[in-house]
């Protein structure tokens, strides 16, 4: 049997590098591009916890979430449907109590099964005009990329990240062109590219919510 190695990142609610928590999870996923990556949630918690997971899936890189806490959730007397749930993110998801220490090893076996499948799609789609502007941006600046990254990158991109703009380091001509489809979505939607995201996967996530959790 081959070894695992298990790196323990930051514990972080997104993937916008503000705090040095962030920017040290999100260089290592996007440098170092493990095989597959165990998101741990809070289910007592998981509207706020899904929002980095929308942006996990986004990497190109498999993922596998457990839910902790679900026995609080339960006491709570609240369900969430971890089957649903599961099928609309479209990766797998297991239950686990941190402080019991149940379901842990599952956790980690899921996670490497994960790692052994193939590459799983990103979970969602952002509205018509945003997706329409990724694809843009993906056509006029991802070629250099591997497939499987250029999705994220193009979100990044959209969201005028400094540091992706930076790493990436595009002409003139290119930022440009890529400056016109992100300005042309801030009109359409009244609102600035950033927010627009952040709005969109709060909005998605509401729906899984209320599909997936009573």
């Amino acid at each position: 049997d081959q070894s695992v190695i298990i790196t323990d990142l930051p514990g972080i609610y997104s993937l916008s590098p503000y705090t040095l928590e962030e920017v040290v999870a999100r260089n290592y996923l996007v440098e170092e591009r493990p095989d597959a990556i165990l998101n741990i949630v809070d289910g007592t918690n998981l509207e706020r916890n899904l929002y980095l997971t929308t942006q996990l899936l986004e990497l190109g890189i498999p993922v596998a979430v457990a839910v902790n806490m679900m026995d609080i959730v339960e006491k709570n007397g609240d369900k969430i449907n971890i089957e649903e749930l599961s099928c609309e993110l479209g990766c797998k998801i297991t239950e686990i109590s941190a402080l019991k220490g149940t379901g842990v090893l599952e956790a980690a076996e899921a996670a490497v099964r994960a790692a052994k499948e193939e590459k799983q799609a990103p979970g969602h789609n952002f509205s018509g005009p945003v997706e329409h502007a990724i694809a843009h941006i993906e056509e006029a600046a991802m070629h250099d990329l591997p497939e499987e990254q250029q999705r994220w990158y193009a979100v990044k991109i959209f969201e005028r990240d400094e540091q992706v703009l930076k790493k990436l380091d595009f002409s003139e001509e290119t930022l440009a062109h890529i400056e016109k489809d992100i300005a042309a979505v801030e009109q359409e939607m009244d609102d600035d590219a950033e927010a627009i995201i952040t709005n969109e996967r709060y909005v998605y996530i509401g729906n899984l919510m209320k599909s997936c959790c009573k």
